[in-house]
């Protein structure tokens, strides 16, 4: 089973994309926060991230960087999910490593969509 792990500190957001991947089949993790999200990444090893720019601790984009900077995490699939839709702001997200650069608010069928094109299943 594919596995996904989301972070974004806006619990609706998780709730929803939660609900809608399950639904799908795809297994998830989520986290409020993404102060440990490194050592949760290598622990669950998720095909794909999707991680929320703006968080208190460590930003997404910092996040991404690291994830992308550490040869055993490397390979994962990373999307963006955030608020921010400045064209600047969606090249510095694609320049750190992000796939898929998706503005809030957003369409949770859409969004179903990228994950399983991305991660290779449909099972919706």
């Amino acid at each position: 089973m594919s596995k996904v792990i989301v972070i974004d500190d806006e619990p609706f957001i998780l709730m929803m994309i939660e609900d809608k991947l399950k639904k799908a089949k795809i297994d998830v993790v989520t986290l409020k926060e993404s102060k440990n999200a490194l050592e949760i990444v290598r622990k669950e090893k998720p095909d794909l991230i999707i991680l929320d720019w703006m968080m208190p601790e460590l930003s997404g984009i910092d996040l991404c960087r690291q994830l992308k900077s550490d040869p055993e995490l490397s390979g994962i699939h990373i999307f963006m999910l955030t608020a921010k839709g400045q064209d600047a702001d969606e090249h510095m997200g694609l320049q750190c490593g992000v796939e898929r650069y998706i503005t809030k608010p957003f369409s949770p069928k859409s969004l179903l969509e990228m994950v399983q094109e991305t991660i290779g299943t449909n099972n919706s």
